[in-house]
């Protein structure tokens, strides 16, 4: 079944009508007519089948039915990264949505070779791998910020797993072994590596970790992909 993120209130008996480019998806793409059933969720309410009522040139219109399952939240998990590239910072977006990231915190450094991002552009592909991996919620991709008001924005409750190329650290399943801990965050550095100045600042806050992710030397996107991996197999959802 087709699943439809939307922003609008869900409850039984509620007309809605998706945006243009998700009537075109809808109609043109996925080829629905009036009577087709799909998916809703809107991070809120929980999930709900919604039937296709009207087509027109406009656009359509979705009556909602019965919730199929209630809300329930992702693991209280950010992934905070250093601007890359673009076609990899994208991939990097969807792969948090697909493995369950709450938030993507988007970091400059002194080595990343940007100082902006398209963020509607990354919102709209962590909705997307949010229809498409059956989770109820989306990844929220915050504006960029300097590294030091990042992590100071963190709070003190919020554990950091580090990922650390530079120095010596634990592997990260063995520093994740038995580690308690409701929030976290995950932080990935730029292609260039963190400053030797940022990873001192780093290895002294209180609630950081630094871990190692094996001998080679990883892409962000890699290295992105691997310690959701080893965290959500650790402390995630993945043990439910």
């Amino acid at each position: 079944m087709i699943r439809l993120w939307v922003p609008d209130d869900l409850a039984a008996g509620a007309a809605l009508e998706p945006s243009r480019e998700q009537a075109h998806y809808l109609v043109n793409v996925m080829r629905l007519a009036p009577g087709a059933d799909l998916a809703l969720f809107n991070g809120r309410d929980g999930e709900w089948r919604g039937t296709l009522t009207e087509v027109s040139k406009r656009g359509c219109r979705l009556a909602v039915g019965a919730r199929l399952r209630p809300q329930q939240a992702a693991p209280d998990l950010d992934l905070i990264v250093a601007l890359v590239k673009r076609t990899r910072l994208e991939t990097i977006v969807e792969k948090a949505a697909e493995l369950g990231a709450r938030r993507v915190r988007l970091a400059i450094t002194e080595r990343t070779n940007a100082d902006h991002a398209k963020v509607a552009r990354l919102q709209a592909i962590a909705i997307e791998a949010a229809e498409q991996t059956g989770r109820l919620d989306v990844p929220q991709v915050m504006e960029p910020q300097k590294l030091p008001a990042l992590l100071a924005d963190l709070g003190e409750d919020r554990r950091l797993l580090f990922c650390d190329e530079a120095g010596e650290a634990l592997p990260a399943q063995t520093a994740l072994a038995g580690a308690g801990g409701e929030a976290w965050a995950i932080l990935i550095g730029p292609e260039g590596g963190f400053s030797p100045a940022e990873r001192q600042a780093i290895r002294a806050l209180p609630a950081a970790t630094p871990v190692s992710l094996g001998p080679r030397i990883l892409r962000a996107d890699t290295a992105a992909i691997s310690a959701m991996t080893l965290w959500q197999s650790a402390l995630g959802d993945w043990r439910v």
